[in-house]
């Protein structure tokens, strides 16, 4: 169970886009442990609801994310070894690992600055949408620190060795523009329409066929991990499923009717 306060982690849905916030602009939305279990469990929760087809995670006011609370790193330093693995197995890490559990795609909107576990969060999810004025960092060198949320293996994979062994090292901060060019991030949208470009890109996936948004994600991540003849036998099964889904026979019919489609996710 979570002892967040209900205010500093903000759970919405609309139009099948579930927005996780982090409203804690006083603390440039860092976080701590109890909102990780609670980020958690609002995960869980939109794994099995039907209603959900995408999941935004963004921030309050002009920051994403600063990562972990410092204030609260009082007493983790005389922690032993083991004591500290675990806090990170059971709390942060826990965050990454039901992130990839998901096969509905997870949408970082940075709005503001992203540094630390921070931007690890959003290099997490799939796709990454930045606003204009936000940027990003990776500061754990100059906090005599690593990266322990996933960077040092998301980062490297998005935008290359090199390229991430220099914001790790350097901490330096990234804007908008060279995000884009180095594909750190998908998207830049101006900052005063970003909330609503962000909403209408999440809006956009979230009308496509749920079974095909989810399966074209899976296929994605195993492809990566597969050789050639293993990723197109799982593939001929998967559209076996969809070939014959109640989706693809309403996306079929409204092709030949000149209309919307209205998908159910069967």
């Amino acid at each position: 169970m979570s002892d967040a306060t209900p205010d500093e982690l903000l759970f919405t849905v609309e139009n099948g886009v579930a927005t996780i916030t982090i409203n804690r602009p006083d603390k440039r939305n860092s976080f701590h442990d109890d909102m990780v279990r609670q980020w958690v469990a609002w995960l869980e929760e939109c794994k099995t609801r039907d209603d959900v087809k995408v999941i935004v995670f963004t921030g309050t006011e002009t920051s994403f994310s600063a990562g972990g609370d410092t204030s609260r790193f009082k007493g983790k330093s005389e922690q032993t070894p083991l004591q500290a693995k675990a806090g990170m197995v059971e709390n942060t890490q826990s965050l990454a690992r039901k992130v990839a559990e998901i096969d509905k795609p997870v949408i970082a909107a940075i709005n503001g600055m992203a540094v630390g576990g921070g931007l690890d969060v959003a290099l997490m999810c799939d796709v990454r949408l930045m606003a204009s004025s936000a940027r990003v960092a990776e500061t754990y060198a100059k906090m005599g620190l690593i990266p322990g949320v996933g960077g040092a293996w998301f980062l490297p994979r998005i935008i290359g060795t090199a390229a991430a062994l220099d914001m790790f090292w350097t901490s330096r901060w990234v804007a908008a523009d060279e995000a884009l060019s180095l594909g750190l991030v998908n998207r830049v949208f101006p900052d005063d329409t970003f909330r609503a470009e962000v909403k209408a890109y999440a809006e956009q996936i979230a009308e496509a066929a749920p079974l095909s948004v989810r399966f074209i994600k899976r296929m994605v991540y195993q492809g990566l991990n597969a050789d050639l003849h293993s990723h197109l036998d799982t593939l001929s099964s998967h559209i076996a499923l969809v070939r014959t889904s109640a989706d693809h026979k309403e996306a079929v019919a409204a092709f030949k009717e000149k209309r919307k489609p209205s998908f159910t996710g069967n």
